[in-house]
């Protein structure tokens, strides 16, 4: 009997981890040419196609590369050469009614086209850049910042 309530116990943090490891996913690399990273903690990872992209990892390009991420709600993240950008804050639950996004911009060249959140909860999104913030009401914007 107690065996089994282990082998329960067991199981279910299982599936309770793997769980929550999905939802600190909340995108995945569509595109990718040139020096394209990840950085996620202190570890670098090149950016690949699939490539999962989770909460706080820092998107960056080297110069003469780009790369492209699509969230979980289809929003479109693209950056070109040189530049960094950070997905600090990702919810999507629309059926609980649990939606926001927060980019942040750290340099470089950014375009973004908002997905679903975006949609059902404008207000509900924030791209930051180091000279200030854009609202997002369904919106597509490119934006560069000089050094």
């Amino acid at each position: 009997m107690i065996a089994r309530i282990i082998l329960a116990a067991l199981i279910i943090s299982f599936f309770a981890a793997a769980a929550q490891a999905a939802d600190a996913v909340v995108g995945y690399v569509k595109t990718a040419k040139g020096e394209a990273f990840i950085e996620r903690g202190e570890t670098v990872i090149p950016a690949r196609i699939n490539e999962k992209i989770s909460k706080n990892d820092i998107l960056k390009t080297g110069a003469n590369s780009s790369l492209g991420v699509t969230l979980k709600d289809d929003t479109l993240i693209a950056l070109g050469s040189n530049s960094a950008v950070t997905v600090s804050e990702f919810n999507f639950s629309p059926g609980e009614g649990n939606l926001s996004l927060v980019a942040r911009m750290l340099k470089g060249c950014v375009e973004f086209a908002s997905g679903i959140i975006g949609k059902l909860s404008p207000e509900s999104v924030k791209f930051s850049t180091p000279v200030g913030d854009i609202a997002i009401r369904g919106t597509r914007f490119a934006v560069r910042i000089a050094e």
